[in-house]
């Protein structure tokens, strides 16, 4: 029997005035620690800091189970309600939080911090205290309502395709049919529903970006750009690193990109690629997973056993706790995550099968933040327990291709295919993610912007980043509609740069496990143990990874993979 299953997790809803009294007792705790001597005083101090962690730890675990019950069903009216309650009570929270952040960053609790849990903290709360003031309190409760509207719309949507009717994440799996009318009638169908919806969608996200502005405005930023990179705690790098990147990406994946296209339409027959053929890569279609649910998590069982027995007793605790919902089914919200409950000290994963290949790489991006949350539960203090994005994708992304080795456990036959077609759609997101978060850029630097004029700076993205995209006659996609689709836009601004970064790691831990597997094993475990202890460089560099913002690390990145393409 385990000692934890996720059917028996409760935890206490908590109240305003119930967390302001606990936050009360704090400040009064560091109040009393300033009348003491000194060695008193320092025992005082870190006594305090220690119950505030545990606070947070509890309520972080509140709101991600609150968080997650809803995705799980955006149908369930008590979830829905929670999730208001949260959405209502988060800003409250995040102002008491913040206030006791800027006390410790002022002598002497500045030291005291430093001394028990380093810099770095130091650094992270100095970037917590400028996103937020009281101010914008009624803001952030209105940002959350309009991102979990656009989460229910598109949870709801529905399509009929071949006589049935399908939801968003469903019909995704038709874009790896094999016949190519299929293809194009699932896409149009697909794309048909955005179209129809085309006018609620722009509303949301005009709302959502002049909110965000004036959130940003309140705060003393000139844009949402600025606050959204403190938001995402970047510490070691900025938007000119960004913009190098960016440059690094035109210069040497965009054109690796055409030549990818170009020998995708060679195998499928074709003298033109057309957008619904971009997910198929020669005429035998795409791999697929051999099995079912429950046929996928005995192989992945099998799979992490033999890859390193502490990465199986994780899977184990994983399905033996319950600690995964990765069925697709009506009302469930889209998409796929990792989320972690810092009171149990263990995460969960959600994620939708369709059938495709897809699965098996969500199922192992997700895994990878998984393990990284779990072997560094023991970090001091919750703000370690995770790295920033950009460090937490390494983790997924790495563990996508070290798990190369064991893909025949799932495609058979199919997985030299699956492979190669997997480091092919790699490079060609690093374009895909680059041009997402310039787009971002260009939004929030134009906030008042209309709608058609958004449309217009995704397409000179896609001409810019994705020039070998065709929409055909499929509807709503010629007009700069796809970027409507991309979650991360909507809902985590400025995130999506990450993917890239973390991809360019990635691509170094994949070449390294071709040349020596049980070193890349170890190296990327004790990435994983570090948790968020570190700025992102600092934990790449650590790891013996080259930083994506050096000069040439996607120009050697995309020589090797060439190699590999060619071989």
């Amino acid at each position: 029997m385990v000692a934890l299953d996720f059917h028996a997790f409760q935890v206490s809803t908590p109240t305003a005035d119930g967390i302001a009294a606990e936050y009360a007792e704090l400040t009064a705790g560091f109040d009393a620690a300033d009348t003491l001597e000194s060695t008193a005083a320092e025992s005082r101090r870190r006594e305090v800091l220690a119950a505030w962690d545990r606070l947070r730890r509890r309520l972080e675990t509140w709101e991600a189970l609150v968080s997650l019950r809803f995705q799980q069903n955006t149908r369930d009216a008590a979830a829905k309600a929670a999730r208001e309650y949260a959405d209502e009570l988060r800003p409250k929270l995040t102002g008491l939080s913040v206030a006791l952040k800027r006390r410790c960053l002022a002598a002497p609790l500045r030291e005291v911090v430093a001394r028990v849990y380093g810099d770095y903290l130091l650094a992270q709360w100095e970037a917590d205290v400028l996103t937020f003031e009281p101010v914008i309190e009624p803001d952030l409760v209105e940002e959350s309502k309009l991102e979990a509207d656009y989460t229910e719309l598109l949870a709801a949507g529905r399509v009929e395709f071949q006589g049935r009717s399908h939801n968003l994440s469903e019909i995704v799996k038709y874009r790896e049919h094999a016949e190519r009318a299929t293809r194009h009638g699932a896409e149009s169908a697909r794309w048909g529903w955005f179209a129809a919806n085309r006018e609620r969608l722009d509303f949301l996200f005009d709302k959502l970006v002049r909110l965000r502005t004036a959130m940003a405005r309140k705060l003393g930023f000139a844009d949402f750009t600025g606050l959204g990179y403190k938001r995402m705690k970047r510490i070691d790098y900025g938007q000119q690193d960004v913009e190098r990147f960016r440059a690094e990406v035109r210069e040497h994946l965009v054109p690796l990109g055409l030549d990818l296209r170009r020998r995708q339409a060679g195998a499928l027959g074709l003298d033109a690629l057309k957008f619904w053929d971009e997910g198929v890569h020669d005429l035998l279609g795409n791999p697929a997973p051999q099995g079912d649910h429950d046929w996928m998590i005995e192989r992945a069982r099998e799979m992490f056993d033999a890859m390193h027995p502490e990465i199986g007793g994780f899977f184990r605790l994983m399905v033996d706790a319950h600690l995964m919902d990765l069925k697709n089914r009506e009302g469930k919200a889209g998409g796929g995550f990792c989320t972690a409950f810092p009171d149990f000290g263990v995460p969960f994963i959600f994620a939708n099968f369709n059938g495709t290949k897809g699965d098996v790489e969500v199922f192992t991006h997700e895994i990878g933040h998984a393990l990284q949350a779990y072997l560094s539960r023991q970090q001091p203090v919750i703000d370690y327990l995770w790295p920033t994005y950009e460090s937490c994708e390494i983790h997924s992304m790495s563990l996508e291709f070290l798990t190369w080795p064991h893909m025949d456990k799932f495609f058979g036959a199919g997985a030299d295919r699956f492979r190669k077609i997997h480091l092919a759609q790699s490079l060609l997101f690093i374009p895909y993610g680059v041009a997402v978060d310039h787009f971002q850029h260009l939004v929030y630097a134009n906030p008042e912007a209309t709608p058609a004029e958004r449309h217009g700076m995704w397409q000179e993205m896609e001409r810019t980043y994705l020039p070998w995209r065709d929409y055909g006659d499929l509807p709503h996609l010629p007009g700069g509609g796809f970027w409507q689709f991309q979650r991360h836009i909507y809902l985590s601004p400025f995130y999506y740069i990450d993917y890239t970064l973390a991809q360019t790691c990635a691509l170094q831990f994949w070449a390294r496990g071709t040349e020596d597997y049980p070193r890349a094993i170890a190296d990327y475990l004790a990435l994983c143990r570090r948790g968020g202890e570190a700025p992102f460089q600092e934990l790449a560099r650590s790891a013996g990874l080259v930083s994506p913002f050096a000069a040439n690390s996607l120009r050697d990145v995309a020589r090797l993979a060439r190699g590999e393409l060619d071989r």
